[in-house]
């Protein structure tokens, strides 16, 4: 089944008070609209799996919704047909005093589903949402996890011409995110066409054929996964960088201004570093400029995965290097750090950097830049796999036993 998309777009009225809405209701004052997703246009075909990427206010999510038909387009078309399955919103649809097996049977009716297919179809739900006791309990009492569990259960229990996935997968557990995805592979394989949103980039290429890059409100770009996500991974970077040097506008960034970083350029073998196999050298290069002499300026940066968490870090104070970078003000010194190879899991991380006065910034910071850099590690299939967030080099070794156990 294809889905034709055309010249699509979404506006809400922007109403700034109470005069205005009354003016605009009587004619007398111009509407004035917000358009959050506008000009649009692109068809997906029978069978075809398309992933929707942006930035969070990119229109993904609203794009879908008009897809699904849970939300008219202000201009523009949408055609579709077959049935279409949607996990837009966690738990969207669900009652919080009906128990789990309730909602099934009434998600299952709105669905198009008759009763007694419906009814046939529970034990099925139940087993693979995998939520005990817990599927005759209100809904209200669930966590995230058994909402996604519970909502996908359903929206899947009979196999879509279009299956709809927006985001809402991430908020589950890992053994049931291979499981949701075990089961979306095999519609694939069976015909079902997807539509996917995720910022995870080894699910948007592992599972579509496509991908979509939306921001400011519109179509970027139109490609293969590997290209879009490269263009969308540079985007981020450049916009990082560009709304780091731009001072007080950039609320990840403070400090007293003893000391600044001026440029910043983070590359691997000569290219921007937006994407990286697991063991790619990494190179830091810094501009330093110190407006006033500070005898122990120390520069120091740190990694930090996706949720925040520090995967190594260290200062030129620390290492005893470098103890005059701040005994020359007023002149621009450049700083190289060389990472010969990043040993670190696939996933998304980031780069703080700081200047600071010793061995931290408790006492004088000079400037602290957080998330300077994102970048995104993927799987290196010259390595052998692993699964965590490290790449620490080990090996198997068998030994021969020098006597058999006895039989006592």
């Amino acid at each position: 089944m294809t889905i034709i998309v055309e010249n699509i777009g979404k506006a809400y009225p922007r109403i700034k008070g109470r005069w205005q809405a009354i003016g605009v209701w009587l004619g007398l004052v111009a509407r004035e609209q917000n358009w959050i997703i506008r000009g649009v246009d692109f068809r997906v075909g029978e069978g075809e799996a398309v992933g929707i990427i942006g930035v969070n206010g990119a229109g993904k999510s609203t794009l879908l919704k008009m897809i699904s038909g849970t939300c008219v387009p202000t201009e523009g078309s949408v055609r579709t047909g077959g049935r279409i399955a949607a996990l837009l919103e966690l738990g969207m649809g669900f009652h919080p005093e009906f128990t789990g097996r309730q909602n099934v049977l009434l998600a299952a009716r709105m669905q198009g589903l008759e009763r007694e297919q419906a009814t046939s179809l529970i034990p099925a739900i139940e087993q693979f949402a995998e939520i005990g006791e817990y599927f005759d309990q209100p809904v209200r009492t669930y966590s995230s996890g058994m909402f996604v569990r519970l909502a996908f259960s359903v929206a899947t229990a009979v196999r879509p011409e279009v299956l709809i996935v927006d985001e809402a997968l991430a908020v589950g557990d890992v053994y049931f995110q291979h499981k949701s995805f075990a089961r979306i592979r095999e519609f694939r394989e069976q015909g079902t066409t997807l539509l996917f949103v995720s910022h995870d980039p080894g699910a948007i290429k592992s599972l579509c054929d496509r991908a979509i890059l939306l921001g400011e409100g519109k179509m970027l770009l139109d490609g293969k996964p590997d290209d879009v996500l490269d263009y969308y991974n540079s985007l981020i970077a450049r916009k990082e960088v560009v709304a780091g040097l731009d001072g007080e506008a950039y609320l990840g960034r403070s400090g007293n201004g003893k000391a600044r970083i001026v440029s910043l350029d983070v590359s691997s073998r000569g290219y921007p570093a937006n994407l990286l196999l697991v063991g790619a050298p990494l190179t830091i290069r810094l501009g330093i400029l110190a407006n006033e002499p500070i005898a122990d300026l120390s520069l120091g940066f740190m990694l930090k995965d996706r949720t925040g968490y520090d995967i190594y870090g260290t200062n030129t104070w620390l290492r005893g290097e470098f103890r005059d970078l701040g005994k020359q003000p007023g002149e621009v010194r450049e700083v190289c750090v060389e990472i010969p190879s990043l040993l670190v899991g696939p996933g998304s991380y980031s780069l703080t950097l700081a200047l600071h006065s010793g061995a931290d910034h408790l006492d004088d910071n000079y400037d602290w830049w957080d998330k300077a850099v994102v970048f995104q590690v993927v799987s290196n299939h010259e390595l052998p796999h692993f699964v965590g967030a490290c790449a620490l080099q080990s090996r198997f070794e068998v030994r021969e036993l020098l006597a058999a156990p006895s039989a006592e």
